[in-house]
């Protein structure tokens, strides 16, 4: 099995496609709307896979973080929403929302 989950993102995507191209044919004929659903159906499949694969480095980055990084990372956040003042704000936000 493929650890890429990219392989997996675009075997849904056109799974799904496969579904929509199944059911779009036949309702083109009775809605008369020729090949606008079924090329639709294929046009998105087609950009939700160059969308998945595309170089992007910004996820690159995160996929092959080094785990002390993301340790200290985490370390960090669980810093910030512990904090008294961020709950003192939740907890405002809160009284406010009610009004």
């Amino acid at each position: 099995m493929s650890k890429d989950i990219r392989v997996a993102a675009t075997s849904k995507i056109w799974a799904f496609a496969t579904g929509m191209l199944a059911i779009c044919i036949p309702l083109s004929s009775v809605t008369r709307s020729g090949p606008i659903l079924p090329l639709a159906a294929i046009a998105g499949a087609a950009t939700g896979t160059y969308f998945v694969w595309r170089d992007d480095n910004k996820y690159k980055s995160l996929t092959n973080s080094d785990p002390k990084q993301l340790e200290q990372r985490i370390a960090n956040l669980e810093t910030i929403v512990s904090d008294r003042e961020f709950e003192l704000e939740r907890k405002i936000k809160q009284l406010e929302s009610k009004d």
